[in-house]
């Protein structure tokens, strides 16, 4: 078997290039996409083994990504790689037909490690992430709806997360790849949504819908 053939998903262009050079040589990175639109395409065209998707990003996210290329009927394994630790997205993506689903504090060596196994056919998960797929598929309920909730974007969401955990704005920016002037108009806009009046008003919103 050759080197495996990689393509990068995701919307920001630093971090591509930060996970290209921590793959180094090990895999073959064949291409990079910033949407789904250039992700559909680059898929199509390159035939990657595997495929490191992002969870949110332009034009629909992840989940559209899958949609699309896996509905027709298109072989290629995909492995998410997300900020996002939060039950909601990995099953969302998992659902969709992702074999795996890591965070972006793994390792180099750890991501290129999963990326051979789900190119073998494995399903690979960060450690804490596993038990809300385990919850999930042993669960036949359909998740409650929550209207407040829905009225967030993805991003809204992410901010929401760490605003609880205590991040300050500038972590957030950080951990985003976001400036802390967009930090704060998505924090402005959540508190708009759910007609709260600050940061620890939100904490306690979040916490009591097990958020965090």
């Amino acid at each position: 078997m050759g080197a495996i053939k990689v393509l990068i998903v995701d919307d920001h262009r630093l971090f591509r290039s930060g996970v290209r050079a921590e793959l180094g040589d090990s895999v073959e990175v064949v291409g990079e996409a910033e949407d789904v639109e250039s992700a559909v395409r680059a898929i199509a065209e390159l035939q990657p083994d595997v495929v490191l998707l992002d969870v949110h990003m332009p034009g629909g996210g992840g989940q559209e990504v899958l949609r699309r290329v896996l509905g027709a009927g298109a072989q290629v394994r995909f492995l998410a790689l997300s900020v996002s630790d939060a039950a909601e997205d990995v099953i969302g993506v998992i659902r969709g037909g992702a074999r795996g689903y890591v965070t972006k504090t793994i390792s180099g060596r750890e991501l290129t490690d999963a990326i051979r196994r789900v190119a073998e056919g494995d399903a690979v998960f960060s450690p804490r992430l596993a038990g809300f797929v385990l919850d999930a598929f042993a669960s036949t309920e359909a998740p409650p709806i929550d209207p407040e909730l829905d009225s967030l974007t993805q991003r809204e969401r992410e901010v929401l997360r760490l605003i609880a955990r205590g991040y300050a704005y500038k972590e957030i920016a950080k951990e985003l790849f976001i400036s802390v002037k967009t930090v704060e108009t998505h924090v402005s806009s959540v508190l708009r949504k759910l007609q709260l009046s600050n940061r620890h008003e939100l904490s306690r919103w979040a916490t009591a819908r097990r958020l965090v």
